[in-house]
């Protein structure tokens, strides 16, 4: 199913702007005052601090690593890319670190209220994927430890079925879930004892 898409409230919200002091700062400082945003202006460098702003605009013409204090490609607020050159080197820096939106450089008196609203829909839109796979993993896994558990349990000659069983058995007697008494078994490395583990 889709998800509904829905425009934030902006007022209140804070942006932070890594750009050497510009006109283009002063444009954009300007839109982001106006739409009701609180705007914090750093260069060189993004101070750890900037992980509590909103939203973050860099200028990719000069941006590199070294100016962020997280890794390339795991911002953990929204991004809008400032783009002025399309050198090849550029852009391919910029696909490297990720940006959630681009503005296109000079910034006129426009495009930054559609910008921040791309920027939030696309951000909010992969962390939300970022979770599901993280999900997805976890099932698998469990579902891995699920069959590991049901081979130990095989190997005292039971069948697929029987061991099948008595896991559910013994995840009842345990008061545990399913994949947490598969999850016991495989740590344990072998099955427990004939009077431990049969249930039934």
């Amino acid at each position: 199913m889709r998800r509904r898409l829905r425009i934030p409230n902006l007022g209140g919200a804070r942006a932070a702007i890594l750009h050497r002091p510009h006109e283009t700062v002063t444009a954009l400082e300007r839109q982001l005052l106006a739409i009701g945003l609180e705007v914090d202006c750093h260069w060189p460098d993004l101070p750890a601090s900037a992980r509590a702003a909103d939203y973050l605009f860099i200028d990719v013409d000069t941006a590199f690593d070294d100016q962020f204090p997280w890794e390339p490609g795991e911002a953990p607020i929204p991004t809008i890319a400032l783009v002025g050159s399309e050198a090849p080197g550029r852009i391919e820096w910029l696909m490297n670190f990720g940006a959630d939106a681009q503005i296109l450089k000079p910034v006129g008196d426009s495009g930054v209220y559609s910008a921040l609203l791309i920027a939030r829909a696309t951000f909010d839109a992969r962390v939300d994927l970022a979770g599901e796979i993280d999900s997805l993993r976890r099932r698998l896994g469990q579902r891995q430890t699920v069959v590991q558990a049901v081979a130990i349990l095989a190997e005292r000659g039971k069948s697929e079925d029987e061991a099948y069983e008595q896991l559910r058995g013994m995840a009842m007697a345990w008061r545990v879930s399913f994949e947490e008494a598969a999850s016991r078994i495989v740590n344990s490395g072998k099955p427990l004892q004939k009077s431990e583990s049969d249930h039934g």
